[in-house]
């Protein structure tokens, strides 16, 4: 249980509607809420004095704060995350998103990227917020590694995989590398790598390596160890982060400290910082997960909520996510739906696709 939902289990009811409202009224307007509107919307009719009591005790309680001396109450993190948790009241898919989400993967393209931009721009426009799709890596089992010299002091390093797919990483190998060296660097890893994807040859070749590494000459352990390294390297951007709809958080009435944080945000996002974090984010459990402000690891800087959700393939396994952020005032009962079905549906697509 959160540190926000026992607080809210010990409000009593005028406490927690007033509560409600004010984060009602701010996720709808973006501006503090004050006790005069509070008397003309809650149930019980109080006077705007007993109201102002009530919001200086939910503010004492971490829960609402006042970004003005004279001016009404905004949600604070803990209040978001409390009322997230135990008020937020999720909403059915309007068949308006749903059939814009739909049209986008109608299309016959064969181009799983092309479809995951188009998912990507569409989750942009019917949200307003900005998207971010991470399509997935490559996953099928190794077939065959092969190191190739292409002249000069450069090689090849060659992954087939058992689907017929081919992947090549040019690099700089070892100085003294002979083909008789390549030949023993590509039997070692072929003995280990069968069956094996990319991701458990990370997980495991290091310790096999080192166990093994006296049936290597120093050279073709050397050239084994560099040939990796050079998809380690590339491991975490090879699932591609597509970013639509930047536009929509560069706003003409966003705050100028705001659009500082937001520029520094899509900054990191095409450095492709983190990447494998966002990721991370997802694989705690499978569903829509709300991040608030600093919770969010990846973009804690810039005082933004992501709401995402991993898809999956037919084994039900993580191979990508999809989501949505915004500043921290996001319309959470609409989006959560919107990503929600989002995900399902590039999973049930990649699923069909693979199976086709």
């Amino acid at each position: 249980m959160s540190d926000g939902t026992k607080l809210l289990d010990e409000l009593n009811d005028r406490s927690r509607e007033v509560f409600r409202k004010v984060v009602e009224g701010y996720l709808s307007s973006g501006e503090p809420v004050g006790s005069r509107t509070l008397t003309r919307t809650l149930d019980e009719k109080v006077s705007a004095a007993t109201i102002r009591n009530v919001m200086q005790d939910l503010e004492f309680l971490g829960l609402l704060d006042s970004p003005h001396i004279s001016a009404g109450r905004v949600p604070t993190q803990l209040g978001l995350r409390m009322f997230v948790d135990g008020l937020l009241e999720v909403r059915d898919l309007d068949n308006d998103d749903r059939q814009k989400i739909d049209a986008t993967v109608t299309s016959n393209s064969q181009d799983v990227g092309s479809i995951l931009d188009r998912v990507g721009s569409a989750l942009s426009g019917v949200t307003q917020g900005a998207s971010l799709v991470l399509t997935p890596k490559h996953e099928a089992a190794i077939k065959h590694i092969e190191f190739v010299a292409v002249g000069g002091d450069q090689a090849l390093v060659v992954l087939v995989f058992s689907d017929g797919h081919v992947e090549n990483r040019l690099f700089t190998p070892p100085p003294g590398q002979t083909p008789s060296s390549m030949r023993e660097a590509a039997n070692f890893l072929n003995a280990l790598v069968e069956g094996k994807t990319l991701s458990d040859l990370r997980r495991t070749i290091k310790d096999d390596i080192a166990r093994k590494r006296q049936e290597l000459d120093s050279l073709a352990a050397t050239l084994v160890e560099q040939g990796l390294a050079i998809w380690d390297e590339t491991a975490d951007t090879s699932g591609r982060l597509i970013v639509r709809g930047r536009s929509n958080l560069l706003a003409e009435d966003t705050h100028a400290e705001e659009l500082d944080r937001v520029r520094e945000l899509f900054d990191d996002l095409e450095r492709k910082r983190d990447i494998a974090e966002f990721l991370e984010l997802t694989e705690q459990g499978d569903g829509v997960r709300i991040f608030i402000g600093s919770e969010n690891k990846l973009f804690s800087l810039s005082g933004s909520s992501l709401v995402v959700s991993p898809y999956m393939n037919a084994d039900r396994k993580i191979i990508g996510a999809v989501g949505v952020i915004g500043p921290t005032r996001l319309n959470y009962g609409r989006i959560v739906p919107i990503v929600d079905y989002t995900a399902q549906l590039v999973g049930k697509l990649l699923g069909d696709r693979n199976q086709g």
